[in-house]
């Protein structure tokens, strides 16, 4: 297990505020303790990236309050201008699961923090915890850096992630809003949407993953397929060639699921001469591919 001092500031005291109730919160705030609070009294946050909450995962959660109740608190601070009610800083799902078991009250943790640090808790949870899609992420990403002119290092080192992460899931919010909402929704995951970036039309290409199932490498050697900008026909020349038969498409699904990664056949004017691309995206892959092809010759 990683020693405690190595683990990021941010992650230590929202450990500090919802699993040590006696004391401080130590680096962003101070608790005032463990106490019950009802759940009218109760606000979501309007900073919380999160947006949509999965029915069937409120369902689930529901269940287990039924039965064991709330072992986790909510983290919540007061709000100033009304007095005795509170607004969610962390556990908004929790207190909408409550509700739905029936519970009149629930365990919360008073903190005392600033607007910046409450984005910031709700955003480290559920980012900890994997419950934000991609788009809700690089949107509370965008809302830190905007509002409180975070850099992309100094995000980076608080919430623990790499600048490439950062970097790749904030690029998300250049795709259309029509893809942001397929990815918001489930329909497709935040690989394909990183694979849609910089497509011709990336929309039509969405539609096709939802309607035929593609997975994130066909998306990819489709990319890969699209002629570069620096590439383009000029003037009065053709843009591209012909269509790509059917069995030269089934050909690149079938290689690219051997593989592993993006595979693109290219038919020469030639008869019976072409040229076959591998993509991959980082060293990872590379070395994969590489014991792939070992295993293959073995």
């Amino acid at each position: 297990m990683a020693d405690e001092s190595a683990r990021p500031r941010l992650g230590r005291g929202l450990a500090a505020l919802i699993g040590d109730f006696g004391q401080d919160a130590a680096e962003g705030g101070r608790s005032e303790g463990q106490r019950k609070v009802a759940v009218e009294f109760l606000r979501p946050n309007p900073r919380n990236p999160r947006r949509r909450f999965q029915e069937a995962d409120l369902e689930e959660l529901s269940a287990s309050i039924r039965t064991r109740g709330v072992i986790q608190p909510i983290v919540v601070r007061a709000l100033a201008n009304v007095p005795g009610t509170y607004e969610i800083v962390a556990g908004e799902r929790r207190w909408r699961a409550a509700q739905r078991a029936g519970l009149t009250e629930v365990p919360v943790v008073v903190v005392e923090i600033d607007d910046k640090t409450s984005l910031e808790y709700a955003i480290l949870e559920n980012v900890q915890r994997t419950d934000l899609n991609a788009i809700e992420e690089a949107a509370g990403y965008e809302r830190l850096m905007s509002e409180f002119a975070y850099s992309q290092r100094e995000l980076a080192d608080i919430l623990g992630k790499s600048r490439s992460h950062l970097a790749n899931t904030l690029r998300l919010l250049q795709l259309p809003p029509t893809i942001q909402d397929r990815v918001t929704a489930g329909e497709i995951t935040a690989g394909h949407a990183r694979a849609l970036l910089g497509m011709r039309d990336p929309e039509g290409v969405a539609r096709r993953i939802v309607e035929e199932g593609l997975s994130v490498r066909e998306v990819e050697a489709l990319a890969s397929a699209e002629v570069p900008e620096s590439d383009e026909p000029r003037p009065g020349r053709p843009r591209r060639g012909p269509e790509k038969d059917a069995a030269l498409r089934s050909l690149e699904q079938s290689l690219t699921r051997a593989l592993g990664v993006g595979v693109v056949v290219i038919k020469a004017k030639a008869e019976g001469v072409g040229e076959i691309r591998i993509r991959y995206g980082s060293p990872e892959e590379l070395e994969a591919l590489r014991r792939r092809l070992d295993a293959s010759g073995d």
